[in-house]
C-alpha cells in the first residue's frame, strides 16, 4: 500500500475542518465586519418603553463626525432625528423613549443610521397604541370627481399634506396649513413664526420625492439641510411660508379630475368642429 495515501487523507480532513471552522466563525462574527451596523435591544416595544440602539463603525472618520439617527413612522413620517458621537473603538449607543404623540401609532418603525456615505437601518414593532386607519372624505358637492382631504384626522404634531398625516418638529412658531403644488413639484407649508426657529419635517415619499431645494418666503435657503426626504429648515421671526421643492409630487385627485375634464372639453370641441365641417355643402 502506498504510504502517501494516509497522509493525503489526514491532510484532506484537516482542510475540510479548517473550512468548516472558518465558515462558522464568519457566520458568528460576519456582522462585525460590516462598515456600519445597527441593532436594538428588542424587536417589539410598547408605547411607554425605551429603545436602546447600538452599533459599530468599521472605520472611524477623523474629526469627530457624528452618526445621524432618524426614526420614521409606519406612515413614513418623521418621528425624531438626532446625532450621536462615535467612540474611539467605533462603537455607538443611544436610547429613545416611545412615549409621546409621535410614537402613538402601532406598526413598524424604521430606525435609520447615517455615517458619512454609509447607511443602515433596523425595524421595530410598536403595539398597544393607536391603529393606523387611512381616512379619505368624498365631497358630494358640485364636483363629484374631486377628492378632498379636509377630514383626515391628524395628531397635534402632524400636518395633513395631500391626505397624509406628516409628523414634524418645530420651534419658534407653529404650522397653520400645508398644500401640494403640482406645478412646481413642491409642498408649501404655511407657518406663524413668533421667533427665530427650526422646522424639521419629512414628507411621505408617496407625496413627494427627490427633494433638492427649500425656499423660505420665496428665497432659497442656504441653511436648510436635506437628508433624503427629511428636511431641517431654520427660519426667522415673522416667516410665513416654507416651500420644499422636489422632482416629483403626487397631485391630489381634484387636480387629476381637472386635467381629465380639460382633455374631454378639447376632444368635444374638436369633434364638434369636425362634424360642422362634414355637413357644410360642397359646391
Amino acid at each position: 500500500m502506498n504510504s502517501t495515501t494516509p497522509l493525503m487523507l489526514v491532510a484532506l480532513v484537516a482542510i475540510v475542518g479548517t473550512i468548516g471552522f472558518a465558515s462558522e466563525a464568519h457566520a458568528e462574527h460576519g456582522d462585525h465586519n460590516l462598515p456600519l451596523t445597527v441593532q436594538t435591544d428588542s424587536a417589539t416595544y410598547g408605547h411607554d418603553d425605551t429603545i436602546t440602539v447600538t452599533g459599530q463603525v468599521a472605520n472611524v472618520i477623523p474629526g469627530n463626525v457624528p452618526i445621524t439617527v432618524t426614526v420614521v413612522s409606519p406612515m413614513t413620517s418623521l418621528v425624531t432625528i438626532d446625532q450621536i458621537n462615535v467612540a474611539s473603538d467605533g462603537s455607538y449607543e443611544t436610547s429613545m423613549s416611545t412615549a409621546g404623540n409621535l410614537w402613538k401609532y402601532d406598526g413598524t418603525y424604521t430606525i435609520k443610521v447615517n455615517y458619512g456615505s454609509l447607511d443602515n437601518n433596523v425595524k421595530v414593532e410598536l403595539t398597544g397604541g393607536v391603529e393606523v386607519v387611512e381616512k379619505k372624505h368624498m365631497d358630494h358637492g358640485d364636483d363629484k370627481n374631486e377628492m378632498h382631504h379636509d377630514d383626515v384626522e391628524c395628531g397635534s404634531s402632524e400636518v395633513n399634506i395631500g391626505g397624509n398625516c406628516t409628523s414634524y418638529d418645530i420651534s419658534g412658531g407653529h404650522i397653520t396649513s400645508a398644500t401640494v403644488n403640482t406645478d412646481d413639484n413642491s409642498v408649501i407649508i404655511n407657518i406663524h413664526a413668533d421667533d427665530d426657529g427650526v422646522l424639521t419635517i419629512s414628507p411621505s415619499e408617496s407625496t413627494q420625492r427627490g427633494i433638492f431645494m427649500v425656499l423660505v418666503d420665496g428665497e432659497e435657503s442656504d441653511d436648510a439641510e436635506i437628508n433624503g426626504n427629511t428636511v431641517t429648515v431654520p427660519f426667522g421671526a415673522e416667516t410665513e411660508q416654507i416651500e420644499i421643492i422636489g422632482t416629483f409630487v403626487v397631485p391630489e385627485f381634484g387636480t387629476i379630475a381637472a386635467m381629465i375634464l380639460a382633455v374631454a372639453i378639447i376632444s368635444i370641441v374638436a369633434i364638434s368642429a369636425k362634424s360642422r365641417l362634414s355637413i357644410v355643402p360642397r359646391y
